[in-house]
C-alpha cells in the first residue's frame, strides 16, 4: 500500500530533479511509481494531426514522466521540510456503531494529514 496519495505535496529526495517541491497528479501503484507536477520533465514526440475543426495538432511537447516512489518523501504540513508518514488508529461513533479509521500522520511534527 503507497503511503503517498493523489494530491498530496511531496519533495524530491534523489534524482536529476533533487529538492523540487510539487503535487501528486497519479499514482501508479502497479509499478510503484508517482507522476509528480512540473518534475521529472521530458520531450515528447507527438504524430500530427487534427482535431475536429481542423487545426494541426502535434509537435514536440513536455510532459511528467512517472519517478519511482522511494524518490519522493511527503512535505510536513507544519515545517514544511520532508517527513515520514505513520498511522493512528481512532475510534469514530457514527449513527451509534463504533468504527476504527486509520489517520495518517506525519512523523516529524505529528500532525495529521
Amino acid at each position: 500500500m503507497a503511503k503517498i496519495k493523489k494530491g498530496d505535496l511531496v519533495i524530491v529526495i534523489s534524482g536529476r530533479d533533487k529538492g523540487k517541491e510539487g503535487r501528486v497528479l497519479e499514482v501508479l501503484t502497479e509499478t510503484q511509481r508517482v507522476v509528480v507536477e512540473g518534475v521529472q520533465r521530458v520531450t515528447k514526440h507527438v504524430k500530427a494531426g487534427q482535431t475536429a475543426r481542423g487545426t494541426r495538432t502535434g509537435g514536440i511537447e513536455t510532459v511528467e514522466a512517472p519517478i519511482h516512489i522511494s524518490n519522493v518523501m511527503l512535505v510536513d504540513p507544519e515545517t514544511k521540510k520532508g517527513t515520514r508518514v505513520g498511522y493512528r488508529s481512532e475510534e469514530v461513533e457514527r449513527d451509534g456503531r463504533t468504527k476504527t479509521v486509520r489517520v495518517r500522520v506525519a512523523k516529524r511534527s505529528g500532525k495529521d494529514i
